[in-house]
């Protein structure tokens, strides 16, 4: 079993650091400029980030490069980024530029074919984002649904390759309602990927639960809305991701 780790969020539109209730793009809080944001949750300890390029997820490819460039020199820990990486010009180009971990969505759903040759040599360096509104994935910045079932998204995943996803519950991202740990135990329950889990962790109860689910191959958390609200203190989160 390997360590269990915890993922400041970094939701990136327009240059700025803000944070959507379920994805809403007409609900935003701005909280000021990214790189900075990045250098204090590495200072209070985190060793991962998780950034999300919400600008290219609706445009379809990345927007926000000079932004990823300036968090990339502000730290020294190592970043999963994810927004409208549907190309392999753009996965390699932003693995090239210091990204540790590509985060695929939108491609990964709506053309399986591709995301073979998207990924092939890369495996271990990306993550496919599976966001789920009613059990049904959702593509192209949470605006739409899927044609797959969840079943056969991650059926086909496994095919290919993929060794680790991220879960959201869209109706929790952002809401401070808690995290939906049934919803959990039942995607982790079903496929041999590793799983992050993302949207509603709001309290440290929310991460001692989803680390009991480490046995069934859920390896993260990644932490939004409550570090930015206050509601939830990273380094007492961190202690819990050590303990």
């Amino acid at each position: 079993m390997g360590a269990f780790t915890l993922y400041p969020a970094i939701d990136i539109r327009g240059g700025r650091c803000v944070r959507l209730v379920q994805g809403d793009y007409d609900r935003e809080t701005v909280y000021g400029e990214p790189a900075a944001m990045a250098a204090r949750w590495e200072e209070e300890g985190a060793s991962f980030l998780h950034v999300v390029d919400l600008d290219g997820a609706r445009k379809g490819e990345p927007v926000n490069l000079d932004v990823i460039r300036k968090i990339l020199a502000a730290v020294s820990i190592p970043i999963q980024m994810g927004g409208g990486l549907r190309r392999r010009e753009d996965l390699e180009r932003i693995l090239s530029m210091g990204v540790t971990r590509a985060i695929l969505g939108t491609v990964a759903v709506e053309d399986p074919r591709q995301l073979r040759l998207l990924v092939s040599g890369l495996e271990e360096r990306i993550a496919v984002s599976v966001d789920l509104r009613n059990g049904i994935p959702q593509v192209r910045g949470w605006r739409h649904s899927g044609s797959l079932t969840l079943p056969r998204l991650l059926s086909g995943l496994e095919r290919v390759g993929i060794r680790r996803i991220i879960h959201t519950e869209i109706a929790r991202d952002g809401a401070l309602s808690g995290y939906d740990l049934n919803a959990l135990r039942e995607l982790a329950s079903t496929t041999r990927m590793l799983v992050i889990a993302s949207g509603g962790v709001s309290s440290l109860a929310d991460i001692k639960a989803i680390k009991g689910l480490m046995p069934l191959g859920v390896e993260g958390a990644i932490l939004g809305k409550a570090l930015y609200s206050g509601d939830l203190d990273l380094r007492a989160a961190l202690a819990l991701q050590e303990g």
